[in-house]
Order: structure tokens, then sequence, then C-alpha cells
């Protein structure tokens, strides 16, 4: 079996889009003094889809979603080229290839997330041609079912924060993960409103319920110093991107300091850049998402690394792809849920785009151990609301 065509394309959503909101959800760009939509270049409304053809007809299916059009430049002009006429059972070999190939320009950010929709790709391929979901080709079942955790709560207003944790309560999770609003620029005042938010989510679903706080990058060390010790009474299971990802002393510094686990790595890439922040003890979770990462092939070294450093491996977003690594990783305990929503953010748009994720049920996900390879569709009945770019 050889790689006959590879096919990447984009997909704009142009259907229906919540508004943004003020303080909706801190980001990196909240340092900046800035008009508009502080969070309008972290919105995800668009997609590649990546489809890997052989020779037998089989054909293996992945997909981006950052900087879409780019990422369908690179896939057509660099990367498949490499990986045309190959088996794809060499995907060691591939993967080296593609990764080796765009190493100047390639080695983070698009270029490896465009290198990983097309190691995703070739994963489903090969999990189709054994019969076989991919998670069996990963190690197995290492659970019976994966716990998940509800991920939404956006800053909104308070009363309406708590009724929405309440509606994951009574959906059965037993984990649910919340966003801050303010940071450095917002002051006391600002400090004040987060940990309020805190405040009122914990007071409906109590103290057996985990809560993670996700920062999105929103603050600086300075600020992250000074509202940690505040945060500890609510005892959140985790603290997530507090700082820019490239502050990596920053996250060393603040995963000393407090008794809070602090979580990153989605805007990290590949086993080199994690075992960077594992060895510096920067992370006490570690969040990649294998559609950035480097694909399967990447993500399933970092977490052998990770198991060998003890810390815990929980993927950034759902998704098929992070799901069949998070089964077969006794080091990933539990999966990250995004709630099927109308399009806000983004990341729901694969609800839109895609048909096959499993629905949790009482806060557990399953996989089938019967459907072969990722288990993942195009959803044709959306696609009169996307703008497709061949």
């Amino acid at each position: 079996m050889k790689i006959s065509n590879v096919r990447a394309r984009v997909f704009e959503w142009k259907g229906h889009t919540v508004a943004p909101q003020a303080h909706f959800c801190s980001n990196a760009m909240d340092e900046l003094w800035d008009r508009g939509d502080s969070m309008g270049t972290f919105r995800f409304h668009g997609w590649t889809t990546v489809e890997v053809e052989t020779d037998t007809g089989i054909v293996g299916l992945g997909n981006v979603a950052l900087a879409p059009r780019i990422a369908k430049a690179i896939i057509d002009q660099y990367l498949a080229p490499l990986v045309i006429g190959q088996d794809p059972f060499d995907y060691e070999y591939l993967w080296q290839r593609m990764y080796r190939s765009t190493h100047a320009w390639g080695r983070k950010g698009i270029g490896m997330a465009a290198i990983s929709g097309v190691d995703i790709a070739i994963w489903d391929v090969m999990g189709k041609a054994l019969g076989k979901p991919v998670f069996k080709l990963l190690g197995g079942r290492t659970k019976e079912k994966i716990p998940c955790y509800a991920s939404k709560l956006y800053r909104t207003d308070l009363n309406e924060m708590q009724r929405e944790a309440q509606s994951y309560l009574d959906q059965g999770f037993k984990a649910m993960k919340m966003r801050f609003g303010y940071g450095p620029r917002d002051g006391a005042q600002g400090v004040r409103e987060n940990l309020n938010s805190v405040a009122a989510v914990r007071e409906v679903i109590g103290e057996d319920i985990d809560l993670m706080l996700e920062c999105y990058m929103g603050w600086n060390l300075e600020y992250a110093k000074r509202i940690l010790p505040k945060l500890e009474r609510f005892q959140p299971r985790w603290l997530e991107e507090p700082v820019i990802a490239d502050d990596i002393d920053g996250y060393v510094e603040l995963n000393k300091l407090t008794s809070i686990p602090i979580s990153g790595g989605e805007h990290e890439f590949t086993h080199y850049g994690f075992r960077q922040l594992l060895e510096q003890r920067a992370v006490s979770v570690v969040q990649y998402d294998t559609n950035r990462v480097g694909g399967i092939t990447a993500a399933r070294k970092i977490n052998a690394i990770a198991e060998s450093f003890s810390v815990p491996v929980i993927p950034h977003a759902g998704q098929m792809h992070n799901y069949h690594l998070t089964m077969a990783s006794l080091a990933s305990p539990m999966s990250e849920f995004f709630p099927v929503h109308d399009v806000e953010i983004g990341n729901e748009l694969f609800y839109y785009l895609f048909k096959g994720d499993p629905e949790p049920v009482d806060g557990f996900l399953d996989l089938d151990d019967d459907v072969p390879g990722l288990g993942l569709e195009l959803n044709e009945q959306y696609f009169d609301q996307f703008n497709i770019i061949e």
C-alpha cells in the first residue's frame, strides 16, 4: 500500500456566530492597549481537513485548526510531495522526513501544525487498513472509559455562569473548567472580579467537584504571583497557561510558588519542547494538542516522557485524535470535552465539520473497539455553512 494523494481543504465558517463580549476570556493580547475584540486572533472559525489517499482506496482523515489557509499551502507545496509514493506504515520515517525537511521554518507553530494534520491522517489510514481503532495501535485500552471534564464557563454574568455550572452537574460531570476575564491592566478591581467568578462557580459545585482555572496566557508573572495565593482557598485542580508560552522561566517560578498545579503546553511543539518543560519542572500537567504538537507520532513520545516524570497528560481540547491517545496511555487520566453549542470561540466548530465523536455519559467517554481508524467522517450536513477552498 502506498500513499497516492494528499488533499487539503479549507473550511471557513459563514454560519451563525455568537457575538464577542467584553472580558469574555483573558488572553495574550490583553497586555496591549487595543480597541475591539482582544480574543479576535484566538477565534478559530476556519479549519483545514487533510485526506491522505492510498492506492488501495483507503482514505485517512486528519485536521489542522490553526491558520487554515497557510496550513493548506504548506501541505500542498511542501508536505504532500514528501509522503506521496510512500508506505503509510513507515510513519516514523515520514514524520522525520516532514520535520527535518521543513526544520528551518516549520519546527514550531503552523509548520508543525500542518505536519500534525498529515500525520493524524496517516494513523487513520493504518487503523483502517488493519481494521482496528487507532488506540489499539497505540497500546490498547488502559481504562474502561475516559473520565472527562466540561470545558466552557467563559466569563459572563455570574448568575449565568452558575446556571451553566449547574447544568454540567446535572449531566453527571465530576469536573469542569472555567475562564478568567480579567488581567493585569484591569488592576485591583480585575483581581476582585476574577476571585468573585471562581467563588460563584465553587458555591454551586461544592468542594467535591474538580475545578480547573484557565488564564489563556492573559496574565504576566508579577500579576500571577499576586493572585495565586488568593486562589488557593478554592482548591483548583490546576491553573492553566498563566503566562505566555515562551516564558518558561515564569512557569518554573509559578510552579514552585504555589500549591496549585500549573498546567500548559497547548502552545508547545514536539517531544523536544516538552522535554524542556518537564526537565525544568515548568508544568505539573501537560496539555499538548495532537493537531498542533506534531500529530500522533509526536504525541505518543510526549506521553512516554511525561510518564517517566510522573506528570499527567491531559490534552487540550477533546476531539478524536486526542481521545485515542488518552485511552491508550496510562499517563493520561482524563480528557477535556467542549460542550456542543453555537459557534463562538471555534473549538465547537469541530462538531459541525466532523461526525463520530462520542457523547459523554455521566462524565465519561468511550471509544468503540470495532470502529477502525479514528472513527471520524466529514459531516456534509453543514457544508453549506462553510466557504470551502480546494
